[in-house]
């Protein structure tokens, strides 16, 4: 199914999460904040929230320095 991501068109398998995603992105889940479809979705339900077809994501990645 077809999703985006910050911008990005991305396929994705149906029934993938968001947790899931995250992996495939190698990103941190401590380190991002993803909002779906407008809602900063909280990082507690990432292994279970399911992406559907048309979804819109922004994620934010957190990156430490000086």
């Amino acid at each position: 199914m077809l999703i985006q991501v910050n911008g990005k068109p991305k396929e994705v398998a149906s029934g993938t999460t968001i947790e899931a995603l995250l992996q495939q992105l190698q990103l941190n889940v401590h380190q991002v904040v993803v909002e779906r479809n407008t809602m900063i979705v909280n990082k507690q339900c990432y292994a279970d929230d399911l992406l559907v077809e048309g979804d819109i994501l922004e994620i934010v990645h957190f990156v430490g320095g000086g």
